[in-house]
């Protein structure tokens, strides 16, 4: 009985096959490449072919394909549950290209253009005294603008998103918080130039002139929904047990949301509240409204007319020469920058101030 179990043994056994094979009956680690490369020269055929000039439709086309041969050849090769886990895959990173590329575009022309008069001069001088049409002038009076209204915005809203957001999480119950969670989302949506025309309605009651300080508190109407949502959502995150262990030491609620709650989720607060002023620093609307540009330096955000970088440049954009298209290129290079060292500042904090997991 033993030798007739020892013969059918090997001639039962199915083959072994080596990992990684088409014989396996899956396909290669450099599929997706061979999709790719197949799916652009088709592409490129098929634009070419008809008629289309546009390499934007060429890459739409290829893009396609892509999902289609992906999941055509996996369904072929492997089968119906791979096929469709690769059409998964293939739809995420083709709308992860169509989302990068158009940014990197952006990227690009403005860095190409941006760069001919971006300099140590156009960062130190204004625009006083140079015709817009000529060359020469600086940027340095809407940059000192920029930093004062976004810092003034920042320290009224901040405070106040933040205590709105412990509220809604600590505190908050009944009617009220419905009515404060309802009034912060209908804020969110709220298009820059309404948050303009308030503070506008309320300088014309008032009798104030424009200034900084009036631009910075229509920023600020754009900033406090932002602020309060990731706040909320990183007080949400912090553990109920250490809340509940800090009172059960008999510890007073407000003194444990100061001393336990908040340093917690620190790194978040930090990261949305960096954000949110990246989101204000291009409006534009509330600036023409509220502080009518200059070509002047000026220092004092409570009294004059103030420039900003996103006046700036439309002011430049809008003169029509070569010079002032230059100015505003490199005007719009120097915002970028300024919203992406605010991220990498926003991610150092988050890192910095994460929670540190023991051994």
């Amino acid at each position: 009985m033993s030798n007739v179990i020892q013969d059918a043994t090997p001639a039962q056994a199915a083959p072994r096959l080596s990992k990684g094979t088409l014989s396996q009956r899956q396909l290669p680690r450099w599929a997706p490449a061979g999709f790719a490369a197949v799916s652009i020269a088709l592409g490129v055929a098929v634009g070419a072919g008809a008629g289309l000039h546009s390499r934007i439709q060429w890459g739409l086309i290829a893009a396609a394909l892509f999902v289609v041969v992906s999941y055509v050849v996996t369904s072929a090769v492997e089968n119906r549950r791979q096929a469709k886990d690769r059409l998964a895959t293939s739809v995420v990173w083709v709308c992860f290209l169509l989302a990068v590329v158009p940014l990197l575009s952006l990227i690009w022309t403005t860095v190409g253009r941006g760069v001919k008069v971006l300099d140590g001069y156009f960062l130190t001088h204004s625009m006083a005294g140079v015709p817009g049409f000529e060359t020469g002038g600086g940027v340095y009076h809407a940059l000192i603008g920029t930093l004062e209204q976004v810092g003034l915005a920042t320290l009224v809203s901040a405070p106040i998103g933040l205590l709105t957001a412990v509220y809604l999480v600590e505190y908050g119950k009944g009617a009220l918080a419905k009515a404060v969670t309802f009034f912060v989302d209908v804020m969110t949506g709220i298009p820059s130039i309404v948050a303009g025309l308030f503070i506008l309605s309320i300088m014309l009651i008032a009798g104030l002139a424009p200034s900084g300080l009036m631009g910075a508190l229509a920023l600020a109407i754009l900033m406090i929904p932002v602020v309060v949502r990731s706040t909320e959502e990183m007080l949400k995150l912090v553990p109920n047990e250490l809340r509940e262990a800090a009172l059960a030491l008999g510890v007073p609620k407000w003194r444990v949301i100061l001393k336990v709650v908040i340093p917690t989720a620190i790194g978040g607060i930090t990261t949305g509240v960096m954000l949110a002023i990246a989101r204000i620093a291009g409006e534009t609307a509330p600036i023409m409204l509220l502080v009518f540009g200059s070509q002047l330096i000026n220092t004092n955000p409570f009294e004059g007319a103030q420039s900003s970088l996103p006046f700036y440049i439309w002011e430049q954009y809008r003169v029509g020469s070569e010079a002032s298209y230059d100015r505003a290129w490199a005007a719009a290079l120097v915002l970028i920058a300024f919203v992406m060292i605010l991220n990498l500042v926003a991610r150092g904090i988050a890192r910095w101030k994460a929670p540190k997991t023991g051994r």
